[in-house]
């Protein structure tokens, strides 16, 4: 039989159980309290890499704690994933990932994560397209002559991507499939040996970022054919769209999100994203993000969720009409 409690006994017993639920629970009015880790998939210097260093810088800033910037390179990002995955959900374990996230998500059956169920995200920062890069050798001025050409020589052009499963490698394949043409893929590890490639003419085409092609551009160097935004950009007023160029269905724009462990409380979430919409805000964050080409996001939780849950739909449609798997 067992022994009535008194009320005293009940107190001193809930009071002694206190501390243990503190430490159980994230203190969400006192966050951050210690310093936060930002996980990026990638090297230092590369264009996640500069905006994940941006915001921290910013968010130590405002919010009074250390940010710090951890390079997780490797896996086409998976290893960074793979790690907030398995992080505590406290909200002092984050991470800054780019549009590869779902993809891989849509591409690879034996990662260990999953880009819906595993993360809450928090907001998506920034937006930006590709701009379909080609080596002058190829002897093509417009997307319709390079299709023209890949029509009556099946296989013989290549474009190189940073790899399997990357934006480079998705625009390339979308290329292909909306304009019926061949194209061999060429992978490589990073953007920095695409480049090379495709400048020196092992490859004949890439979809780059802005940021990193208007050098060439401007030294004649490389040619630009066509962006994959649904609209002209400030930067290349003079290269059409895609669908423009004559290729519909084209349109895929690269992205870096904030993400924290699936299950960080609500509140924590909340208080980030808030903060980062007002970082976002800030001119001198609008023009560092507008001399890459790219537009200022500033999602909320909720929205993000949504477009995420929209890009693997869209993704995962995609990937099986072209039978494309990274497994």
């Amino acid at each position: 039989m067992f022994a009535k409690i008194g009320s005293a006994t009940a107190l001193v017993m809930a009071a002694s159980l206190m501390p243990a639920l503190s430490q159980a629970q994230p203190s969400v009015s006192s966050y951050p309290n210690k310093p936060v880790r930002i996980l990026v998939g990638y090297p230092a210097g590369g264009p996640t890499d500069l905006t994940a260093r941006l915001i921290a810088a910013k968010l130590q800033a405002s919010m009074g704690q250390s940010f710090i910037v951890d390079n997780k390179p490797g896996a086409g990002s998976n290893v960074a994933s793979e790690m907030l995955a398995q992080s505590p959900a406290d909200g002092y374990t984050l991470m800054i990932a780019a549009s590869q996230l779902t993809w891989n998500s849509v591409l690879y059956k034996n990662i260990r994560y999953d880009a819906l169920k595993s993360f809450e995200p928090i907001s998506r920062l920034m937006s930006a397209p590709a701009v379909l890069a080609i080596n002058p050798k190829v002897q093509v001025k417009t997307v319709s002559e390079l299709v023209a050409k890949a029509k009556k020589e099946p296989g013989k052009y290549t474009f190189a991507s940073s790899g399997p499963g990357s934006v480079p490698h998705i625009a390339g394949e979308l290329f292909k499939s909306k304009a019926s043409i061949d194209l061999l893929h060429v992978p490589y590890k990073g953007s920095g040996p695409a480049v090379t490639a495709v400048l020196g003419g092992e490859t004949d085409m890439y979809f780059m970022t802005v940021l990193s092609a208007m050098p060439y551009f401007k030294s004649g160097k490389l040619l630009p054919l066509g962006v994959t935004s649904n609209r002209r950009i400030p930067q290349l007023p003079n290269v059409p769209t895609m669908a423009e160029a004559g290729v519909q269905g084209v349109e895929l724009d690269s992205w870096n999100g904030l993400f924290a462990p699936a299950g960080t409380p609500k509140e924590i979430v909340e208080k980030l994203g808030r903060e980062v919409r007002k970082i976002l805000e800030q001119p001198d964050v609008r023009k560092s993000f507008e001399e890459q080409g790219a537009t200022v996001v500033g999602s909320t939780p909720e929205e993000f969720s949504a477009y995420l849950k929209k890009e693997v739909t869209q993704g995962t449609a995609f990937a099986r009409s072209i039978k494309l798997s990274l497994d």
